[in-house]
Order: structure tokens, then sequence, then C-alpha cells
């Protein structure tokens, strides 16, 4: 529960205002800041998206902005170019001009005569990406960075590919991408101009799911971006954030132990969240210790911050496999640096029939599995965002179609902290192949709890950037990492490994049915185990915020996930609802709405058979004015290659204003 706190000192608010660039085109700012800021200029906050300033993101950034400005900070929030009230049309995440015009803003901050010449740079996903990227790039007013729930690395750590396979997020993330550059500004701020400006996106934005599949291995494309092709770029401090729960939790460990100038990292037990109102809980009061990073780093004042330890995690207790959490168990604990010496990475023998021991001495053998392509059906999202469904349920019904690997029934609790790790000794009977990787916290009756996972498409045994075709027969060894995750197992506990050829809807499969063979005396899981008992952190304050924005809401968000079978082909269903409510903003006198479904589906013998169907409705309104778009994206793939197809409609009023269709082959490329 947030703790609805008053502002200390009173602030202003610029509702709307155009920053030019070089090139001409205009970036729309709303800008909050203490009263008195031209007379006694403070240090700026820059957030840098594009997610609408006017509306989308208002009641999020109006619980944030100005609790920071009243405690001395400009708080500047942006839109991208081609988003928002921002001119001009974007194309793709993380462009150059994206970067130059990031550059430009901050450039631009820093000369106002509010602002004392110190910019800071947050943002959670895209505004985290980004913000690391900046750094990069060394915009001389950029003093330091709060990157939540971002990547250093866009190939092997982004909603795109992990470990090499396409992820199915990816068809999620293009389409929710798809219906938000459908949007046209606001004619309030931009006036007559909102038509053209309109028409330019609908017609320039383009299709970014063939972009992406286009750039299967890992190509200049997606190392554009990527910090970690070189950390010395960043010479800042930088604050990093995620959650177990997140699909960014591994970038906060890199983090800490790759960047040469002052870092911190925390993870909870959050989705893609900002903390303060993380969940699955405990939420905590990040606000606070937000600003005393600011105060430490634009202001100069020393908050104590870089005394305490780099490295801050929620170590979890057990929980009962659900689908959705409102809350885990567990507490805070700190590492002196990552790696830490308090882990010692702990090597466990596999047993051909299916022992899982520390001890060693288990008998060896070659096990055989052809996953039925419904194994994945209980994985959950990629990414979770806290919404039901999208975590993993019990893993029992995916372990029936998965070679399974379990300890005895531990003697003492085990604390796993980092990441886990299996070096696979196997060998396949068709070119191209994937693994996933399941760690499970097994309770007493038997219930099973996915604890963390992995994935690796096996064409990619030597490289990322130069897949090869697999032999039949061909022995290899490989490592697959998976996620980090702090986690407890209590005594009377098993943990479970779990080896599958797929991982459907989470992880698009590959062309053909596969027999994976196992080497067991030659591949070796290597758990991450903390020496000690590792003692409790004190804890985080309840999460406070900003008085909230005065928003009514004529349909209430809501979210569903259904799975159905077909008894007659075994046909595998999973349907996806997430509606985000109808918000009308009482000050604005405007309403917005998105709704999206998707679909996905597979016979359980036939990967050609495997379908995703992703649908996005926006509606805005006020008064005589009403905009709606449609967008739709279907992808398939035949044994060569993948084939998009896309819709585009938008109406203005009654009238339809633009409709546009895709249908597009792209070939695979070791997928």
């Amino acid at each position: 529960m947030i703790v609805d706190t008053p502002l200390p000192t009173p602030v202003h608010e610029i509702e709307h205002l155009e920053i030019p660039m070089p090139d001409g085109t205009r970036l729309a700012a709303r800008i909050w800041m203490p009263e008195g800021a031209k007379a006694q200029p403070v240090p700026a906050i820059l957030e840098y998206i594009p997610y609408r300033k006017n509306d989308k993101t208002l009641e999020r950034d109006h619980a944030r902005a100005p609790w920071l400005a009243a405690r001395g900070y400009a708080y500047v929030r942006v839109d991208l170019r081609g988003t928002g009230e921002s001119e001009g049309v974007m194309t793709d995440e993380y462009t150059e001009i994206e970067l130059q015009d990031g550059c430009d803003v901050i450039a631009w901050i820093a000369d106002q005569p509010w602002c004392d010449g110190g910019v800071g740079i947050v943002g959670i996903s895209w505004g985290g990406f980004n913000g690391l990227q900046l750094a990069a790039l060394q915009p001389p007013a950029l003093k330091a960075v709060v990157s939540i729930c971002s990547t250093d690395d866009r190939y092997a750590d982004d909603i795109h590919y992990m470990g090499g396979t396409l992820l199915c997020d990816q068809l999620s993330w293009a389409s929710v991408m798809f219906g938000i550059n459908t949007l046209p500004p606001d004619p309030v701020h931009v006036g007559d101009r909102w038509r053209e400006m309109w028409k330019a996106r609908l017609e320039g934005s383009g299709l970014w799911l063939k972009n992406w599949l286009e750039h299967q291995t890992r190509d200049a494309f997606w190392k554009h971006g990527s910090i970690c092709e070189d950390y010395s770029d960043i010479k800042i401090p930088v604050y990093a954030v995620s959650g177990w729960a997140d699909g960014y939790c591994r970038t906060v460990f890199r983090l800490v132990e790759n960047l040469p100038g002052p870092v911190k990292g925390i993870v909870g037990p959050w989705a893609h969240r900002y903390p303060h109102v993380g969940a699955p809980g405990p939420a905590i009061d990040w606000l606070s210790e937000e600003t005393r990073w600011w105060d430490q780093w634009l202001k100069g004042q020393d908050t104590g911050i870089m005394d305490e330890p780099p490295l801050r995690v929620f170590l979890q207790d057990h929980a009962r496999p659900q689908t959705h959490y409102a809350q885990r168990d567990g507490y805070w604990i700190t590492e002196p640096s990552w790696p830490s010496p308090n882990v010692v990475p702990t090597a466990f023998a596999l047993g051909a029939q299916g022992q899982l021991s520390a001890t060693g001495g288990l008998p060896s053998g070659r096990c055989d599995i052809a996953s039925p392509l419904w194994v994945g059906r209980h994985g959950g999202k990629w990414c979770s965002y806290a919404h039901v469904g999208d975590q993993p349920g019990d893993q029992r019904r995916d372990d029936a179609g998965s070679l399974t690997f379990d300890t005895a029934p531990l003697p003492d609790p085990l604390h796993m902290v980092g990441d886990a790790n299996l070096t696979l000794t196997f060998s396949v009977d068709q070119p191209i192949a994937q693994v996933a990787l399941r760690l499970m916290d097994v309770a007493p009756d038997g219930a099973a709890t996915r604890v963390s996972y992995g994935l690796l498409n096996l064409t990619h045994h030597d490289s990322h950037e130069h897949p090869e075709p697999l032999e039949q027969g061909r022995s290899y060894t490989v490592n697959v990492p998976m996620k980090h995750v702090a986690q407890t197992f209590r005594a009377g506990h098993r943990i479970r490994l779990g080896i599958s050829t797929s991982y459907f809807p989470l992880a698009w499969p590959a062309p053909a049915p596969v027999t994976l063979r196992v080497d067991t005396g030659k591949t070796t899981l290597t758990l991450p185990l903390r020496t000690e008992r590792p003692e409790p952190a004190s804890a985080f304050a309840a999460p406070r915020a900003g008085q909230p924005l005065d928003v009514s809401f004529e349909t209430p968000p809501e979210s569903e996930w259904i799975m159905s079978e077909d008894a007659a082909t075994g046909r595998l269903n999973i349907d996806l609802r997430d509606h985000e409510g109808a918000a009308h903003i009482t000050e604005h006198g405007i309403t917005h709405s998105a709704e999206g479904v998707e679909h996905y589906s597979i016979l359980p013998d036939d990967p050609l058979s495997a379908k995703g169907l992703v649908t996005w409705t926006h509606e805005m309104h006020r008064e005589d004015w009403h905009i709606r778009t449609e967008t739709t994206t279907r992808l398939t793939s035949g044994a060569s290659e993948f084939r998009i197809e896309a819709r585009l409609r938008a109406w203005q009023n009654e009238e339809i204003v633009h409709e546009e269709a895709w249908d597009e082959a792209v070939p695979r490329n070791g997928l």
C-alpha cells in the first residue's frame, strides 16, 4: 500500500514545452520543478521514453515527478521523436537519431536558467535502456544514471531472443509498439499540426517485427546500443534495479561486476515495475532511496549510500506454485561485491535414473527426450508484468514431457544466490534443435515451483554470431546459463532439474521434432550456493509517493490468461487478454484506453503448426474528437521461413483515415 505523501515544498508544473533539435524537429516535454528554481537553479532528472507524457504515463509520472521536484530537482519528462506530442517519426528502438536527440536534450536542459548544469537520467525498461546507452556516449552534463528493468546486451538478454531462441515475447512486444505508434499527438498541445503529424506516423513507422526477425544472430544491429560491448564507456555512477519476475534481472549482476565507476544494484521479488509499486510485493520506499542517490551525485551530499554494500537482493523463501503472486516471503540480504566471496559454485552430478547429487558416485548413461510441444504451457511470460497468469504454474505438468533429475530430500536448507549453469553433453537427430532447462523447488507433497530457467539454440553451440547446423549423432558440449535468482530451498524439499526440447509459447519451436540424447556422466549442474546462512539486511520502509492524479476508470483494468486443449487434435491454445482500462483524466478532459489480445497455439507433434496472433485496439477521445486504431499481427513459420501477416487501421470519429497491410516472409537462420 503506497502512502500518499504531501509535498514538502511547492512545485511548478509546465504541462507542455517544445525542445528544438538541431535539425528543426521539436520534442515535447513536461516539466516539474521547485517554485523559485529560476532564481535558485537546481539539478535536473531526465526521463526520455515513447509512452506519451500527456496520457499513458501521466498517472505514473504524477506520483513520481512532483515528489522529486519538491526535493530540489527539475524533473523533465520528454517524448521521443515521433511519439506523444513530439514531431517526427519513430522507426525502431534505440536508433542513432534517438540517442543523438537524447544528447541534445541533455545539453538543452543543462543550459536552462532553472538548471544548475547537472543532469541525471532515470527510466524503467526503454528509459533504462537508453539511459545506459546515453551514458556510454558521455554527454558532458550527464552526471548519474538510475536504470530500472533494462539490459546491457540487446541480443542475449532482451525481449527478442534468449540463448539464440526466438522469444514469443518478441511478437508480443512488436505488437505493443505497433499499436502505440498509431496514436496521434494531442491537438490541445500541437494545434492543427496534429493531423499531419499523425499521418506521418501511420505511414512511416513500419513493421518492427520484420526488422527484428531479419536479425536472428548477434550482429551489428544488436551490438548497437549494447553497452556490454565496452563497459568502460560508462564513466558516471549507475544504480541498476530489477526483480526476479522481471525479464532483466541478470543485467544488475553484470553491471555491478563490470562497470568501472561507482555502481549499486538492487533486485527485489518484482515483475516489470518500479519498486515503489513493485509486485509481487513487498514494494519498497524506492523514491526515498532514489532521492538519496540523486542527492549524492547531483547535489554532492554525502548521503551514506556509497558506504553500503553494492548489491542488495531479496532472498525468496519457498512459495507454492502459482501463476500470480501478490506477495513473496523472504528477506533482504547484501553482497560485498559481485561475484561474491559468500557464493561458491557447487557441482551436482546427474544420474542415469534421474538422480541429482552434489556428492557424485551416480550411475552414468544416456537419456533421450523428445518433448511434446505442449511442454512450456506453464512457463508464463519471459517478462512478467504481474498480470494474472504470466508467472509459471505447477511444473509437474511440464515435467511429464521432460527429463527430470532430483536430489534426495535436503537435510538442511540451501540458499542459492546467482545464476545456475548446466554443462551439457548431448547429441541430436536434427540439424536445428533447442534445449530448455528448468530449476525447481519440489515440496514434500510433490508441488513443483519453478525457481529459474534457461534456453539455448543448440546451433549456437560455438557462437551467437555464427550458428552452425548440428551433425546427427555427433557429441557436443555446451554451457547453458539460467536466470539469476536468490532462493532458499527448505530442508525436506528436493531440487529438480528439468530438460526439454521445446518450451512453447515462451520460445518458438525448432522446425522439426527433435530427440535430444543427454550423456549424464559428462553433464553437470552448477548451483551458486551461499556458504553460510545469509544475515538479513535492514528492510526498506513502506512505499511512499506523491498525491495521485485525478483519474476515473470508465472500464477498469483487467487481465486474463486462459489455456485450453482440443480433445480431438491435442492442439494447445493459450489466450491472453490485457485491458489497460478506459482512464478519464479529469484535468485534461481526455479518455484513453487500450486492449491487447494474444493467441498462441500448437499441435503436440508438429512444430510447423505454431501460431501467434496479437491484436491491439487503442482509443482516445474528448468532446467531438475520437480516435480509434486497430493493429493485428500474425506469425507462423514453415521449415525455411517465418511469415508475418499484419494489418493497421485508423479511424477519426467514424471515418477510416488509414489502412495498410503487410505479408512478409523472412528466412530462418538456424532457428
